[in-house]
């Protein structure tokens, strides 16, 4: 799928960046790999493990989306667009809100006209369970984001945009795992309420959603995966058994429960091996993918952290966490 083919990652220094190259060097044999990113300090420290010596297709980058002509320079003959940058930070994002939309809108319009006008063939845009029924700014700023590419593919003619929307990924910088890791030498773990649910994925996962989305998409589509819930207390419980737990209340802009699909866009939801998928609206563009072997979700149908049917024990959190290299 990806062989002799140009990709570019934006944010590519970033947990699910480092991850994403690794398995495409695994899987695929790329003409380039382009790590595009504003840190030239993580660009230097990932070059230790991903060196051009000895990946030859590898690219380091510099650049950030809200510089549109330098998107234009990264951009040029690539065939892929994997779109990972942003500011993601919920309480950073709060405090510092004309930055949240420079980067998470601003970069994602500059994303879009570029590859519209470089003709990328397929860009993948990541997204989070945060953009549904948004109560905080970076959320609503992923809203707009995923907004944008959807709408993209009715303007733009050449590229396929499309979404991939997924909860908390295991482990990722600033995550609660690292949290609560460092917080358990002090043999109390803060819980900002114990009724809280997350989705959770790990970073495989993630990538090969992608993968799937660059294969299969036709553009428009919103892709949400599968994944099981977990209760913040299993987590604490998993990472520090040994830990009392203290609740501190809920923080700004937080949720008890996440969503990633509403009931009001079940009428556009088709489910899949994989997932679901949410299709455009068709005011917005008329959708041209295969839906063959898709089916229609029930009227009403919600996928919400708190009332999913997966659920993750505590014992096997614990298995994923030592997979994922976490000494317990």
């Amino acid at each position: 799928m990806l062989d002799g083919k140009t990709i570019l990652i934006t944010g590519g220094t970033g947990s699910f960046g480092k991850k994403f190259v690794e398995m495409v060097l695994e899987k695929y044999n790329p003409k380039k790999l382009i790590i595009f990113s504003r840190d030239e300090l993580k660009q230097f420290e990932m070059a230790q493990d991903f060196s051009a010596d000895k990946y030859p297709s590898i690219r380091y980058f510099i650049g950030d989306v809200r510089d549109k002509e330098r998107l234009y320079r990264a951009c040029k003959g690539v065939d892929v667009i994997v779109h990972a940058a942003a500011m993601k930070q919920v309480p950073a994002s709060e405090y510092n809100p004309t930055e949240a939309i420079k980067t998470n809108i601003y970069g994602a319009q500059n994303l879009i006209n570029v590859a519209a006008d470089l003709q990328v063939e397929c860009v993948v845009a990541l997204s989070t369970d945060k953009a549904v029924a948004p109560v905080n700014l970076y959320g609503a700023t992923k809203l707009a984001s995923d907004k944008l590419f959807i709408a993209a593919n009715a303007f733009a003619v050449g590229p396929r945009y499309s979404v991939v929307r997924y909860g908390n990924v295991l482990g990722s910088r600033g995550s609660v795992v690292p949290f609560f890791m460092k917080k358990r030498t002090e043999g109390v773990l803060p819980i900002t309420d114990d009724r809280m649910t997350r989705f959770w994925i790990i970073l495989e996962e993630a990538v090969e959603m992608v993968f799937r989305a660059i294969e299969h998409s036709a553009g428009g589509e919103i892709y949400v995966p599968k994944i099981p819930s977990m209760k913040i207390t299993d987590m604490a419980t998993a990472i520090a058994p040994e830990c009392e737990q203290t609740v501190i209340g809920i923080r700004p802009g937080e949720k008890l429960h996440e969503c990633m699909i509403p009931a009001e866009e079940s009428r556009n939801v088709v489910e899949t091996e994989y997932g679901y998928t949410i299709l455009p609206e068709t005011g917005v563009m008329t959708y041209k993918g295969d839906l063959s072997n898709t089916k229609p979700v029930p009227e009403g149908f919600a996928y919400n952290s708190d009332t999913n049917a997966d659920w993750i024990s505590v014992e096997k959190l614990r298995e994923t966490l030592v997979k994922q290299g976490y000494k317990l």
